[in-house]
């Protein structure tokens, strides 16, 4: 699949087949992930892989949309570190950019993927980080749920040029 059919068929997964997913294709996607964009290039994240499905469970029963999680083969978590940052508030914007890139990779290599928003939500980043034991200079962003896809649902059309602006609103 060519990039731009990639960026537009991609979806959000939730239901996967119970197939797993092998440590090469793990590493392909945090390999992409750390060639995102960052300010500065300071690339401030750090990825946690999570295979037990324990945790996961334990995720799910704090996170309202993670309900799916149990079923998924792994999840990634990314997270922002606070001394690697030297553009001061990007951390969270620079771990999106590696976010999109884990699903969009994802994509690519026929798995399913969702993004499953850790931050801003003050209660589900207290519980990410008790759940992993971070350290304080490490803020959760986000927990991508894995799997080969259950389903493939269908691509909605989403272009709406009325939100397309050009040189003044």
């Amino acid at each position: 699949m060519d990039l731009y059919s990639g960026l537009i068929s991609r979806r959000s997964i939730r239901s996967y087949s119970g197939e797993p997913i092998s440590q090469e294709q793990i590493e392909a996607l945090l390999k992409a992930a750390m060639y995102a964009p960052s300010a500065r290039n300071t690339q401030p994240w750090h990825f946690l892989v999570v295979d037990d499905k324990e945790v996961l469970r334990a995720f799910s029963a704090f996170h309202s949309y993670a309900k799916m999680l149990p079923e998924a083969d792994k999840a990634i978590l990314v997270c922002g570190d606070t001394t690697l940052e030297n553009a001061p508030g990007y951390w969270m914007v620079d771990c999106a950019n590696a976010t999109q890139n884990i699903l969009l990779a994802a994509h690519a290599k026929g798995l399913g993927a969702v993004w499953l928003g850790v931050y801003p939500r003050k209660d589900r980043m207290k519980a990410t980080t008790e759940l992993f034991s971070l350290p304080e200079h490490i803020r959760p962003l986000a927990l991508v749920a894995l799997g080969v896809p259950g389903d493939r649902p269908q691509i909605p059309e989403r272009f709406t040029p009325e939100r397309i602006h050009y040189n003044k609103w």
